[in-house]
C-alpha cells in the first residue's frame, strides 16, 4: 500500500551531488568562488593557532545564503545543518553562527562585499537572478522572531549602475540586524536547537495523546 519507509536503514554518507541539478545556482556560485585566487583570503588568515574552516567554503555558503535572502548568521548556520544545497557547499562541515559572523564582519568584511557584488552582477547578466528580486528603494532588513524580512519601499531599482550602492546598503542593514539579533539572543544559537529545552519523551507522548484524542472527537462529530 505504501512505499517502504525505514529511517533505520539509511545509508550514509549520501551523495549530495546527485541532488544538485547541473545548472543550479549553487553550482555557479561554487565554481565562481573556486576560481578566485587564494591570496584574496590568505591576507585575512595570518596562520598560527588551530586550523580554520576553509575561507572559500565560508565564502560560498554566505554568498549563496545572501542570494537566497538568508542574512542572519544563525539562520545560515541552521541552513548548513538542514539544507542539502548548503550541506553540499560546506562538504558537510558545520561552522557555527559565531564563525560565520566573524568571517562576515571581521576577517573578510571588505572582500565579501566586493565578491558578492561581482557574483550578483554576473548572475544578473546571465539571467540567473533579477535585480528587483533583491533590492527596492528604501529597503532595510528587520530582525523579527529570528527571521529577516524585507521592508519594501515603493520604486523598484532598475539600473545596474546602482548595484554596488544597493549592496552597500544591504550589507549595512545586515550588520544592524545582526546586532539586533545578538541583543535578543545574547550569544546563544537559535532556540530550536534545544539549549534550554525542557521537552521530555513523557511530555511529547502526552501531547501526542491529546492530539489523537482531539482528532478522534472531531471525526465522531463530523460523522
Amino acid at each position: 500500500m505504501y512505499k517502504e519507509y525505514t529511517m533505520d536503514q539509511l545509508s550514509l554518507p549520501m551523495d549530495l551531488q546527485e541532488d544538485n541539478p547541473e545548472n543550479h545556482l549553487v553550482r555557479v556560485i561554487n565554481d565562481a568562488v573556486n576560481r578566485l585566487e587564494m591570496n584574496l583570503f590568505t591576507k585575512a588568515y595570518p596562520g598560527g593557532g588551530r586550523d580554520s574552516y576553509h575561507p572559500k567554503m565560508l565564502m560560498k555558503v554566505i554568498i549563496y545564503a545572501y542570494t537566497q535572502r538568508i542574512y542572519s548568521s544563525r539562520q545560515i548556520a541552521k541552513a548548513v545543518r538542514e539544507n542539502i544545497m548548503f550541506m553540499w557547499l560546506a562538504a558537510r562541515q558545520r561552522p557555527d553562527f559565531r564563525t560565520i559572523n566573524r568571517f562576515r564582519s571581521e576577517r573578510m568584511k571588505d572582500v565579501l562585499e566586493a565578491i558578492f557584488t561581482a557574483v550578483l552582477q554576473f548572475l544578473m547578466e546571465e539571467n540567473y537572478v533579477k535585480l528587483d528580486h533583491y533590492f527596492v528603494d528604501g529597503t532595510k532588513i528587520e530582525a523579527n522572531a529570528n527571521r529577516y524580512t524585507f521592508v519594501w519601499g515603493k520604486a523598484v531599482v532598475k539600473q545596474k549602475l546602482k548595484l554596488q550602492e544597493k549592496v552597500q546598503t544591504l550589507f549595512a542593514a545586515i550588520e544592524e540586524a545582526e546586532k539586533q539579533e545578538e541583543q535578543t539572543l545574547s550569544n546563544l544559537d537559535l532556540p530550536e536547537l534545544g539549549e534550554a529545552s525542557t521537552i521530555t519523551s513523557e511530555k511529547l507522548e502526552q501531547a501526542v495523546q491529546q492530539l489523537e484524542s482531539k482528532l478522534q472527537k472531531s471525526r465522531r462529530t463530523s460523522h
